[in-house]
């Protein structure tokens, strides 16, 4: 095996390299407190692999995602969301008897316990979607105790299943609450992606035929937004589940870290920033402030942590844009017109050149579902249904994993050193 050498003050340690299928090797750095008293700084973990994982995989220089060897683009032209569900969960694709039976084990579990509708009612009308999806999907657990034992595999499967499932209903249901209509129950019939809009927008009152398009165009959003490595709501995840504790927290866990600005609702504020910018004539000025050291103003929807090239959702992200709204008859929207140009001098100017700062995912996928009908409020909840099924199967990964053991990281401490108390009238 071949080993790094670490020499502090003369005493040299030999610490192993460890190589993945593909990717940079690592220096496995277990033994290095018991042997040198020493800990490795590293705010963000940016260069720190926390697992082993054989789930996604990430180049970012190259532009490179793939889930379980499968490029991204392969899966959102060619498959749907179940099937790239059961590819995550199991590791490979199913036959179509597989497929057949996923479909149907996940169908059989959309509704929710008519009790847990209850819960909404004690949200204010104008509470975030996410705020609601935190409390409800924490609250699964004291409503399925059949599958809250960790230990027990068939639990562990029919929790991941009831989470993959329910989570369209329950995100579905924290829309039409914030509209104040009815909720309406899903239908066994339709597709994963169709059954979650015809939720979202049918109404009692009238038929709702469930557009193949825009169902298309949602099954992509899924598929795109599905796992992304060991990013921060995926760690949160594993880092709760690290702890045992039931998968309903910790999914609720990961969904209120991908609230975070940084994270989930970047879509959000690049439609923000579009709508902002406003039209074409204005880009120059919003460009410039983005080259200015001094202004504060910075382009959202460009760069990513990790790729340093296009992100390779992005062009699948804008051709699905373009579907969405030839189909919806929008010829002349000023937002797309600005994100278009933009993306234009972001891929020949050399100021973005230079910086990387290509379009992401989050620059088109605003604009699809604006197009789609949804609110900006529930962009990170739509996030959130898609990557149910990442944060499941890292979570099974991770409680499977025999090498496994509760997450504890350490600190460089910077604060005072001992001192003794001193009584209050004394000080």
């Amino acid at each position: 095996m071949t080993k790094a050498i670490l020499t502090v003050d003369g005493q040299a340690t030999e610490l192993p390299i460890r190589q993945g299928s593909i990717g940079p090797d690592v220096v496995d750095i277990g033994p290095l407190y018991k042997d040198t008293g020493l800990f490795t700084y590293d705010p963000g973990f940016t260069s720190t692999a926390s697992c082993e994982s054989k789930i996604t995989y990430i180049d970012g220089d190259e532009g490179v995602l793939l889930y379980r060897g499968y490029p991204i683009d392969q899966l959102a032209e060619h498959g749907d969301f179940m099937e790239t569900c059961y590819l995550l969960l199991y590791g490979e694709l199913p036959t179509a008897a597989q497929k057949a039976d996923f479909d149907r084990r996940v169908t059989y579990h959309t509704m929710i316990h008519e009790q847990m509708s209850r819960f909404y009612s004690g949200f204010r009308r104008d509470a975030h979607p996410m705020a609601v999806l935190v409390g409800v999907v924490g609250a699964m657990s004291a409503f399925y105790h059949d599958s809250t034992d960790i230990a027990d595999p068939h639990q562990r499967l029919i929790a991941s299943l009831r989470l993959i499932a329910k989570m369209p209903t329950l995100a579905a249901m924290a829309y039409k609450y914030h509209i104040g209509q009815p909720f309406v129950y899903p239908r066994n019939s339709l597709s994963y992606a169709a059954n979650f809009l015809y939720m979202c927008f049918s109404v009692p009152s009238e038929d709702y035929v469930v557009n193949p398009v825009l169902t298309r165009a949602m099954d992509r959003i899924f598929i795109l937004h599905a796992d992304h490595e060991q990013n921060a709501s995926t760690s949160t995840v594993r880092l709760a589940g690290s702890s045992g504790a039931n998968p309903f927290a910790c999914i609720a866990a990961g969904i209120a870290c991908l609230w975070g600005p940084a994270h989930g609702g970047a879509n959000e504020a690049a439609l923000n920033m579009l709508r902002e910018i406003g039209t074409v004539d204005r880009i120059p000025e919003f460009i410039a402030r983005a080259k200015s050291k001094t202004d504060p103003f910075r382009l959202m929807g460009f760069g990513h942590r990790v790729y340093k090239n296009y992100d390779p959702r992005a062009k699948i992200m804008q051709q699905t844009t373009h579907e969405v709204l030839n189909e919806l008859g929008i010829k002349d929207d000023p937002l797309l017109e600005v994100a278009i140009e933009l993306e234009r001098i972001a891929l020949t100017d050399e100021y973005f050149i230079e910086k990387k700062l290509y379009p992401n995912i989050d620059f088109y996928s605003g604009i699809t579902l604006k197009a789609l009908g949804f609110p900006t409020s529930m962009f990170t909840a739509l996030f959130a249904v898609a990557r149910t099924v990442g944060w499941v199967a890292q979570w099974k990964e991770m409680v499977e994993d025999p090498s496994q053991k509760i997450g504890r990281p350490r600190q460089l401490y910077t604060g005072a050193e001992r001192r003794d108390y001193v009584p209050v009238p004394d000080r």
